[in-house]
């Protein structure tokens, strides 16, 4: 199952690291899916951000770009550019979500794809680069949203994002930090934190979803 807002997430703050601008972030997004398509987790199919003017906020639009090749490629910034809404010329972009498939496993050990298994997102100015991935599933953890157990879906699944995390940290040079708890859950180190225990099941989340 599939939540409405992460149920763990994790961020890295590059300001130090990384030229502020999009085409260093389109740079780190094109390096980061490198790693999380290696481990199944991302095939990036397009990228999705909005817009944005200095001194005045959101403009309430964003734009939807299908990728042509590698998200590093030089021609995507120049497309990026060319999408600007006319009536915002002095608009900016935002934080840019790149969109992809990824490979998940079920207790058989049959593998599945899952359209934004994970949630890639990376901003070129705000005020330097960042970067953030992001899981929406129950798989990840030691029960599913009923609060029911899955070991067999966790042991399949879990040690993966796992690796995919430590092998981020790797190639950013910095540590991942957990990002904010939501009704679904939260991150601890390189994965999902498991829930408060009552009667041998968690939480049943269904509710909101």
């Amino acid at each position: 199952m599939r939540s409405p807002r992460e149920c763990a997430s994790w961020t890295w703050d590059l300001e130090e690291f990384v030229p502020r601008g999009l085409e260093s972030a389109l740079t780190v997004a094109a390096r980061m899916s490198a790693v999380l398509r290696e481990h199944e987790l991302l095939v990036p199919e397009s990228l999705e951000w909005d817009w944005f003017v200095h001194g005045s906020g959101g403009t309430g639009l964003s734009t939807r770009m299908s990728l042509p090749g590698p998200i590093d490629d030089e021609e995507v910034p120049l497309r990026v550019a060319r999408s600007r809404p006319v009536g915002f010329p002095d608009a900016q972009v935002g934080s840019i979500l790149v969109v992809g498939s990824g490979t998940w496993t079920d207790s058989r050990g049959q593998k599945h794809g899952e359209h934004r298994l994970v949630e890639l997102t990376v901003a070129p100015d705000a005020p330097g680069v960042w970067a953030e991935l992001a899981v929406f599933h129950d798989i990840w953890g030691p029960f599913d949203f009923r609060g029911l157990r899955h070991p067999e879906v966790e042991e399949r699944n879990a040690p993966r994002l796992a690796v995919a995390l430590q092998s981020l940290e790797a190639l950013l040079g910095v540590s991942a930090e957990p990002g904010d708890p939501t009704y679904f859950g939260s991150a601890e180190g390189h994965g999902v934190k498991a829930p408060d225990v009552i009667g041998g099941r968690g939480p049943d989340l269904t509710d909101l979803l």
